[in-house]
């Protein structure tokens, strides 16, 4: 009887010890990875090299990270790895038939790494959402609508839709179709309107800005502008145009002045 009390306390010692080993190391790992992460973030040493892969790598390595530590503490506790790794084995055929969905987002996020649609900071329109893509997660994009909603879109769903991004390149073209009363002189309108275009400092010259006559009805008649500006400037050449060139108009005299907007 004494053989076994004294066993059944060496075996309490044992995994008692290996228990208290484990959480320590739990409770230690915890706050060396929140010290990790916070010290990332704060730096911003992933973003200064890209932010699109700053924002993503640093969900990577927060997870990866907690996957190593509860291994560890699984290791502490004195589990076999083999049946560990079965365990898991079974447990990701049955939760990977169960998530689909967020497997689908995780390979979602994966591909957008790979091609990259878009980064953190462009205007975009996708999955039937727009607006400035604030984050990249593992899972899901993080949308900042005009009006300062926060959108969160899943990564599968990015994928498998259309994505137009207004700001990748450097330069974007203006559309608009001014009209007028159908006697006015064809010529002195479109030279009217040439002048409203190439007096703005920010409608680039090359290439030259476009302004034709380009039809029009049995009350009207539609001249066509396309100019191209810097990105940055799109909203601004825009909103002056709009607006100076239907101020000359009337100031002209031009007969039923109007605006057709063509994009926006």
């Amino acid at each position: 009887m004494s053989e076994f009390v004294k066993a059944a306390v060496d075996l309490c010692t044992n995994a008692g010890g290996k228990i208290l080993l484990a959480l320590a190391v739990f409770i230690i790992g915890r706050i060396v990875i929140q010290k990790i992460i916070g010290f990332v973030e704060k730096r911003d040493a992933l973003k200064k090299v890209d932010p699109t892969v700053g924002s993503f790598a640093a969900n990577f390595i927060k997870i990866l990270l907690n996957i190593l530590l509860i291994l560890s503490v699984i290791s502490i506790l004195g589990v076999p790895m083999a049946s560990v790794v079965t365990v898991l084995a079974t447990a990701g055929l049955a939760v990977g038939m169960s998530l689909q969905g967020a497997l689908g987002n995780l390979a979602g996020g994966i591909m957008l790494m790979i091609f990259r649609p878009f980064n953190v900071g462009d205007y975009v329109q996708a999955a039937g959402e727009e607006g400035t893509v604030r984050d990249i997660a593992l899972f899901y994009t993080v949308i900042m609508t005009n009006d300062n909603r926060r959108i969160t879109v899943p990564n599968g769903s990015l994928m498998n839709s259309n994505v137009t991004n207004y700001t990748c390149e450097g330069k974007r073209r203006v559309d608009l179709v001014f009209s007028c009363g159908k006697g006015e002189d064809i010529e002195k309108v479109r030279q009217l309107i040439a002048d409203e275009t190439e007096k703005h400092e920010k409608v680039l010259k090359d290439p030259a800005p476009f302004v034709r006559f380009s039809g029009g009805t049995n009350e009207s008649m539609q001249f066509t502008v396309r100019v191209w500006c810097r990105t940055a400037d799109y909203w601004d050449v825009y909103f002056d145009l709009l607006q100076n060139t239907a101020e000359q108009m009337g100031k002209a005299g031009i007969s039923a002045p109007a605006i057709r907007i063509i994009n926006g």
